[in-house]
């Protein structure tokens, strides 16, 4: 072993002179950005480092009731156990490894014909060139044309198109184009709780100010206009929110906003003047009987003018999840309506210039989600119940968690209308809470905790979400392999009843 990392009088540790420059404050702290500073660290993380234990631990032989950890923390499918869709993986493999073009017989026609496409809009004819900034100009193309026929004629254009690092790394765009201002005139974003945590984490980051709305969970976490008209009230005493963020369907929630409801955000926000930022990564897994999906973009056409001329709406989509799940590709889009161009100027030209374009094979499969194969094509037939049994499976998961949590008790759970994440209430005992404080945690981040270390069950905390005071919640991930999530439950309902009868 090397001696790089040992500080000596003759040899110190690179980057020490960085902290101890000019001062006799020599803490590290010192020189972070006060804005990396502010975001707070996720709760799972301790979490994730406890099943890190627990997994090395079993793989060591220790003595557990349980002989695998199962994690249903995550929103990651493949992780979890789900096949990819094989068009999309048989295309990738074409352009990675073009040779197998040659070879007729070993992938079907329609995936070798679409790998020669998208090789031949490649610089280069490589998945290793660099492509435009804002994305290769073949799959804006097709996405405009999914979006198009989603919302059912209502045209979108390419040039409104910006392909991104995934959905998150497009809300860190937008929200660093918007952030501006310090004290009663610093940019305000109005923020759903409960929300995915690196939300709120991307709101830090970009040292916009969090105002946060409430969501009735006794609604079906119902976005209410009243709600939003409180908060705003409140928040212009002391900044200037501008910017309404909004997760259509929910996360970690699973509610899905009827044509009504988007109809009266859109009004409210023409009225406010709010920037719309609105979260649509969940659009394809809404399965609730009667239910579905309704775009705000198809909505603000539908109102009309003068409503489609001037409310600003960015939207944002990606291949993480739904029946794709490439979170690991790294791909999305986000479509840009009503925007002053010199604005959208700096976003494409300043703003997103650092990243350094999507991966060509991330934009591959984000083509793919937005033109899968057609009635006729050979791998149709495939594709199609592929796709079908994803979502079944869902269908039946969110059905088999449901009934196992209202047979519990001290558990409700408001019913799931879309997304692969249920997310019920806790409804814990005295003590149990006071424990929690007398640790200093949360009590819902306590009982996973627990679960983790007695059963070998990952599942996120409420807290790292947000939640009404004095709520607690847990969220699970259910697109999963049925035998997985069979396990999981079992184990839920084994610990859950201990718990209470511990504490109660």
């Amino acid at each position: 072993m090397g001696d790089e990392g040992i500080s000596s009088p003759g040899k110190r540790t690179v980057g020490t002179a960085f902290w101890e420059r000019g001062t006799d404050d020599v803490s590290p702290g010192r020189e972070v950005n006060p804005r990396v500073k502010d975001i707070q660290v996720s709760q799972r993380e301790a979490l994730l480092g406890q099943a890190a234990q627990i997994r090395h631990g079993l793989r060591q032989g220790s003595n557990k009731p349980y002989k695998e950890l199962i994690d249903i923390c995550w929103g990651d499918a493949h992780s979890a156990g789900m096949k990819p869709i094989s068009f999309v993986r048989q295309v990738l493999a074409a352009c990675i490894h073009p040779e197998l073009l040659l070879h007729g017989d070993r992938l079907p026609a329609d995936a070798r014909h679409r790998a020669q496409r998208l090789l031949g809009e490649c610089n280069g004819g490589s998945v290793g060139s660099y492509t435009d900034t804002s994305g290769l100009p073949h799959v804006k193309r097709s996405v405009a044309e999914f979006i198009t026929r989603r919302d059912g004629g209502v045209r979108s254009l390419p040039e409104n198109i910006l392909i991104c690092l995934g959905s998150q790394r497009a809300l860190m765009l937008v929200l660093n184009l918007l952030a501006q201002g310090e004290g009663v005139s610093q940019t305000g974003v109005l923020t759903p709780v409960p929300t995915c945590n690196t939300v709120s984490m991307a709101l830090a980051e970009a040292g916009v100010v969090t105002v946060p709305y409430q969501l009735c969970e006794e609604q079906r976490w119902a976005l209410q206009t009243d709600e939003l008209c409180r908060v705003l009230q409140a928040a212009r005493g002391h900044c200037d929110p501008r910017v309404l963020y909004v997760a259509n369907p929910g996360n970690p929630t699973g509610h899905v906003q009827s044509r009504e409801s988007i109809e009266e955000v859109i009004r409210l926000a023409a009225k406010e003047r709010l920037f719309l930022l609105v979260n649509e990564v969940d659009q394809d897994s809404v399965h609730a009987e009667g239910c579905e999906f309704v775009s705000y973009r198809k909505v603000l056409f539908e109102i009309g003018p003068p409503f489609s001329d001037m409310v600003e709406l960015v939207s944002v989509h990606s291949i993480a999840r739904g029946f794709m799940g490439e979170g690991g590709m790294r791909a999305g889009y986000m479509e840009i309506l009503n925007m002053d161009p010199a604005v959208k100027s700096w976003l494409v030209d300043v703003l997103m210039c650092p990243d350094n374009e999507t991966p060509v094979l991330g934009q591959i499969a984000l083509d793919i989600m937005a033109e899968p194969p057609r009635p006729g094509d050979s791998s149709h037939a495939t594709y199609t119940e592929e796709v079908r049994s994803r979502r079944e499976t869902l269908i039946g998961n969110v059905g088999r968690v449901q009934k196992v949590l209202d047979a519990l008790p001290g558990v409700s759970c408001q019913p799931v209308m879309g997304g692969n994440y249920v997310f019920p209430r806790l409804h814990l005992p005295i003590a149990a809470v006071d424990q929690a404080k007398s640790v200093g945690v949360e009590a819902d981040l306590l009982y996973c905790k627990l679960l983790l270390e007695e059963e070998g069950l990952c599942v996120g905390p409420g807290c790292e979400f947000g939640q009404r005071e004095g709520t607690h919640h847990i969220r699970l991930h259910v697109m999963v392999p049925t035998e997985a999530l069979d396990d999981a439950l079992g184990r839920l309902k084994r610990f859950h009843l201990r718990f209470m009868r511990a504490f109660s």
